[in-house]
């Protein structure tokens, strides 16, 4: 779990398996997007560091943050081992904020109920605009990079689970 103090980029290497044999679903949401680039350039990276073929790497973009869950649950059917579910929703002045955070979270939550392809939230939902920037690359690192060892990590349960 993320500390406020801790860089979210950080992560032993040596600890996190190849990902050589694994196809990876990035869906991006387009809302915030100087954020969301931030976290896809993270995870897409960091796969990439960890063994993911680039070939193996599909994106798909939605409009908005509540459409991830759409834009996954179709990214699931695509043969992938994993899902990295990219989205940043900012706090505003109306409710509109707690709705789409909350509806986003349940929608990710059934689709890792649902089917047996992870998805990983990678969904900022900050106060302030500075937030969403210290961690999408800025002083806190990039949660991206964190969704894509949770994403390997994952792949790699679920190809144990069926071994």
């Amino acid at each position: 779990m993320a500390t406020a103090n801790k860089n979210l980029s950080e992560y032993d290497k040596n600890t996190i398996p190849n990902a050589k044999n694994f196809r990876f679903g990035i869906v991006v949401s387009e809302w915030n997007g100087t954020i969301t680039e931030g976290l896809f350039k993270g995870a897409y990276q960091t796969l990439l560091d960890n063994g993911a073929q680039e070939s193996n790497i599909i994106r798909y973009n939605v409009p908005g943050s509540f459409e991830l869950i759409y834009g996954c649950k179709k990214m699931q059917q695509n043969k992938v081992d994993a899902v990295i579910a990219i989205g940043s929703v900012i706090q505003g002045e109306t409710k509109h904020f707690d709705f789409v955070c909350k509806g986003v979270t349940q929608g990710i939550k059934d689709l890792n109920i649902l089917h047996n392809v992870p998805v990983i939230f990678c969904v900022l939902t900050d106060n302030t605009m500075q937030q969403a920037i210290d961690r999408s690359g800025g002083k806190h690192g990039n949660k991206g990079t964190e969704a894509a060892v949770a994403a390997i990590k994952m792949a790699t349960l679920e190809k144990q689970s069926h071994s």
